[in-house]
């Protein structure tokens, strides 16, 4: 009857998380679980979520408990039907091994990689199916690769999956490549030429949006598909009192605010994600650098450059995502999405839905990219 136990893990979120602690249970043993149900918080040195059921069931042990810090892949939980009876339960559970991370082995590719592209080092990541279709991330203004970190390893069982920091974002080089939208697109080509992929689809958040929707007007034959989440170059408005408030923030007291402005939950602003930022924000050349950029593409609050807006005149594949509660780029701006493209627009999240609602997004963003 054991093979009815379905086992509640620790995910892992990210390239570089090894353990997670647990801030608290969301639902009570005996509960009736649903596939994708939030089933208890997790916090990690990056981010703070709710882990979801990975199948549908019962819960019928708690194993883990608030304030534990367990590694990735160990045991938090237990679902099982009625007919699994307590003992069949206690046997699984103190016979439960975590598996070893397969990104701990002495031979296990480093996490990061670095390249030159124009003078400037370059951090990226690539992992994944080397046998399937590449997918690139491109993330927003001030991010990094780890913006998407819900989102790369539930791509990779069938595709090759690629995430760089920008120049200035990041630990790639703090200095620009531009400071626009065309001269940012025509640097990741050129990112492309330097890591060997010759086309991919591209999935851009935010700038990085902007920057993918531009890759695609001006070479084509670069981008396999887009799939854009809340990105620039769809309207007019965009809320630089957030770029601005970024790049001037001194303190963890003074960026908090501004980085609630990204999530609908603002509880996913973890005290680890202001230092890490703040961090990024006092090396030479980032704030000048940011600065640039944000006067560049998004002075007065307009945005200087629309090329979502000319996506209907290519042949790709277009979806568009949006949070219905982001208060940086109206999700009023997925109407003004290319004839034919998919969209969805998700209550309760915000401008991170590649985060605040990760599963849907890697569902939708796997039905997109196999077509």
């Amino acid at each position: 009857m054991t093979t009815a136990i379905t086992p509640i893990v620790m995910p892992k979120w990210g390239l570089s998380m090894k353990e997670g602690t647990i801030n608290a249970w969301l639902v009570d043993e005996g509960a009736e679980i649903a596939v994708g149900m939030p089933i208890l918080d997790v916090e990690t040195d990056k981010i703070a979520n709710a882990v979801e059921a990975p199948d549908a069931g019962t819960l019928r042990r708690k194993v883990a408990d608030a304030g534990d810090v367990l590694p990735v892949k160990a045991l938090l939980g237990v679902l099982a039907p009625a007919g699994v009876s307590d003992a069949e339960i206690d046997a699984y559970v103190s016979s439960y091994q975590t598996p070893a991370d397969e990104d701990d082995g002495a031979e296990a590719a480093p996490a990061y990689q670095f390249v030159d592209v124009d003078g400037l080092r370059i951090r990226y990541a690539r992992r994944g199916n080397p046998d399937g279709p590449t997918v690139l991330f491109l993330h927003g203004f001030g991010g990094d690769l780890d913006n998407w970190l819900f989102n790369l390893d539930a791509l990779a069982d069938h595709h090759t999956v690629v995430a760089l920091d920008l120049p200035a974002h990041g630990q790639s080089s703090p200095r620009l490549a531009g400071t626009t939208l065309a001269q940012l697109a025509a640097f990741v080509a050129r990112f492309m030429d330097a890591t060997d992929i010759g086309a991919a689809h591209i999935v851009g958040h935010s700038m990085g949006g902007g920057i993918a929707a531009q890759l695609a007007v001006d070479v084509p034959d670069r981008v396999l598909s887009v799939a854009l989440i809340s990105p620039v170059g769809f309207g007019d408005e965009v809320n630089n009192a957030y770029t601005e408030g970024f790049v001037s923030a001194q303190s963890r007291r003074d960026l908090k605010p501004v980085v609630e402005l990204l999530f609908a939950d603002s509880g996913l602003v973890s005290r680890q994600m202001l230092d890490d930022l703040l961090r990024y924000k006092r090396l030479d050349g980032v704030p000048e650098a940011l600065t640039s950029l944000g006067t560049s593409l998004f002075a007065d609050g307009r945005q200087r450059e629309q090329p979502g807006q000319r996506l209907a005149e290519t042949d790709k594949r277009v979806l568009v995502i949006w949070g219905k509660q982001d208060q940086i780029i109206p999700s009023a701006h997925a109407a003004h999405a290319p004839p034919g493209a998919t969209v969805q627009v998700f209550d309760a999240a915000g401008h991170m839905s590649q985060m605040e609602k990760a599963g849907d997004v890697n569902a939708l963003l796997r039905r997109h990219i196999d077509g």
